[in-house]
């Protein structure tokens, strides 16, 4: 089973995902360029909604960082522990699971692990102290007496003992984490701790042709005298578009509450959190500058039991326009809605719900879509229909 979430969300002039040049993203869709939020910086946006917002417990929570060992040393050295020998500690831990650690104590790339695994690393280390902080640090040699990484980092593995390795390894499960389940994990040096994301999302594109602006921004120096040149303290450019976007994911629910280890109650409560944070999270992009915060103008999430999800974004392959008449966001909502009922009239819809609100419904609303009224509503009828361990 899988809970499909539609949004239409209109905003104006803003530079919320910017790409190398300093501008918004942007992508060719239909032959017409058009505005884009990756899919990296929505998911970013609900997991910091999840934490900042209440919407979960900290403890459910993943932490994605370089940072372990600097982390893991702080609560040994709260436990009592010589900072320097607890380095050594840990990056010997990290070392025996094939995790290593770089020259200014970072992890070689970053880690994504759920707080409790974080702190059992912490345990674990003070549990086998005596052991790990015997271990040899030094890196191995090869035959011309060179030092290797590959040969340091199969010695580290090699080092530590099999029951604490065993040990080390337990603590990377992340069953207890709630964005880790939905998001995945690849763990390139321990493939048997690889999570399958049960989410995917899609880069939000715009459903309009999308047109670059250029702000010319200047700022005064204000302790400048009259007797200083007239001239600003500093002055600079920034791009910017206002664009109105089609947003797309699908969570499949069996996949999350295999990653949650069955947790059933675990698993509703992420699937509330993650319709919720995906309808009411913006990116932080250049938010000072356009506070840029607005609501979905459409929302609709379809439970269903379809083998392949659909996604609506052909929908706006010839991009919408305003009218006399309609918005930019009703023609949007209207495309949206035409799109799906021609194509579940050809391959089915597969839905055991169709639910949807928001303040631009389509102007002709299909007859499978049910109007709850609002975003508690929606979440509410979606956990009805779709009960995680179960069947609706």
């Amino acid at each position: 089973m899988k809970i499909e979430l539609h949004m239409i969300q209109n905003f104006a002039p803003a530079c919320l995902n910017r790409d190398d040049t300093n501008s918004p993203k942007d992508c060719e869709f239909g032959g017409i360029r058009r505005a884009r939020i990756s899919s990296q910086c929505l998911k970013r946006a609900v997991r910091r909604s999840f934490r900042e917002d209440g919407l979960l417990p900290a403890g459910n929570l993943a932490i994605r960082t370089k940072r372990l060992v600097d982390e893991a040393v702080r609560k040994l050295t709260a436990a009592g522990k010589d900072e320097a020998a607890a380095r050594a500690a840990v990056g010997a831990a990290l070392g025996g699971i094939g995790l290593g650690v770089s020259d200014d104590g970072q992890t070689q790339y970053l880690l994504f692990l759920s707080q409790q695994g974080i702190d059992a690393l912490s345990h674990l280390c003070l549990e086998h102290w005596d052991q790990l902080s015997k271990l040899a640090k030094a890196p191995a040699e090869d035959e011309s007496g060179k030092k290797t990484a590959k040969k340091a980092k199969k010695d580290a593995k090699d080092a530590v003992p099999a029951e604490v390795k065993a040990a080390l390894e337990a603590v990377l499960d992340g069953r207890s984490a709630a964005d880790l389940a939905l998001f995945g994990r690849m763990l390139a040096d321990l493939p048997t701790r690889n999570i399958d994301a049960a989410c995917q999302v899609a880069h939000a594109i715009s459903t309009n042709k999308v047109s670059m602006e250029m702000d010319f921004f200047t700022a005064v120096d204000d302790l400048k005298t009259d007797a200083d040149d007239a001239g600003a303290g500093m002055m600079g450019m920034i791009g910017y578009n206002s664009a109105c976007f089609y947003r797309y994911a699908v969570l499949d629910l069996e996949q999350l509450l295999d990653n949650l280890g069955q947790d059933s109650d675990l698993a509703r409560r992420t699937v509330e959190a993650f319709i919720r944070a995906s309808a009411l999270a913006v990116p932080t992009g250049k938010q000072n500058t356009f506070a840029a915060h607005s609501r979905p103008d459409l929302v609709v999430a379809c439970v269903q039991d379809r083998q392949a999800p659909l996604s609506l974004a052909n929908a706006f392959v010839a991009p919408a326009r305003a009218t006399e008449s309609r918005d930019l966001t009703q023609v949007s909502a209207d495309k949206l809605a035409d799109f799906w009922t021609k194509v579940t009239a050809v391959y089915g819809d597969g839905a055991a719900g169709t639910f949807c609100c928001g303040t631009t419904l389509p102007t002709e609303l299909p007859s499978a879509w049910k109007n709850v009224g609002s975003l508690d509503k929606l979440i509410a009828s979606v956990l009805q229909v779709a009960q995680p361990g179960g069947r609706p």
